[in-house]
């Protein structure tokens, strides 16, 4: 990709495996910038809602992406269940993908403040988004470990979910991802798989830092 910083970061997954935790502790120890992509499809999806369209809507959505915010991205209200079901809707059309490749690229190419490189985490950044990143990873998780963590999340933020339907609601994103026909979720043939179904944020973190320390 002409003129990639020196030192890029890819790392996919499915939801709650724990990628969007590691991008930030590897952005945090290496002074990278880090870009949560699915925040982008969280921002689209929450303008979609907010002007009263539906998420399956492609104008309503192709309108949200051409609108984007970037100082949205931080925002809780993109935090919400309702929002993360209906970024997953818009992030399977192929035309919303492809009106979000070039923020991605350019974030990626270059990184805010001067810094040498960038994080990106998704579910097709060492695949599509950054094919010639230095480090991939793909990490993942059995459907029970990412179900009690993405339950334990929601529940702490008290809001009135059951286990059952946010495994319901993962099986279903993870479909999505898996058989869209652009950029499904799949591992890059150069990426280091990590389960971390059995591992605390600190193991894992060791044995993402061991990796990307070899490459330094």
């Amino acid at each position: 990709m002409t003129g990639q910083p020196a030192f890029v970061v890819a790392i996919d997954g499915p939801a709650a495996s724990g990628k969007g935790t590691l991008a930030r502790k590897i952005a945090e120890h290496y002074g990278l910038a880090h870009l949560d992509t699915g925040a982008l499809y969280r921002a689209v999806a929450f303008k979609v809602l907010e002007n009263g369209a539906n998420p399956e809507d492609l104008e309503a959505a192709l309108a949200a992406s051409a609108a984007l915010d970037a100082d949205l991205l931080q925002s809780e209200a993109l935090r919400t269940d309702q929002v993360g079901k209906a970024a997953s809707v818009v992030a399977a059309m192929p035309e919303v993908r492809a009106a979000i490749l070039d923020y991605q690229r350019n974030f990626a190419t270059n990184p805010p403040a001067g810094l040498r490189g960038a994080v990106l985490d998704g579910r097709d950044i060492g695949t599509v988004v950054c094919p010639d990143a230095r480090v991939k990873f793909f990490i993942t998780a059995t459907v029970d470990a990412r179900t009690d963590r993405r339950f334990k999340e929601l529940a702490d933020r008290g809001l009135p979910v059951t286990r059952d339907e946010v495994k319901q609601d993962l099986v279903a994103r993870d479909r999505r991802d898996a058989e869209r026909d652009i950029s499904p979720l799949r591992q890059d043939a150069h990426a280091h798989l990590l389960d971390t179904t059995k591992l605390s944020i600190e193991a894992a973190f060791a044995a993402v830092r061991a990796i990307i320390d070899e490459t330094l």
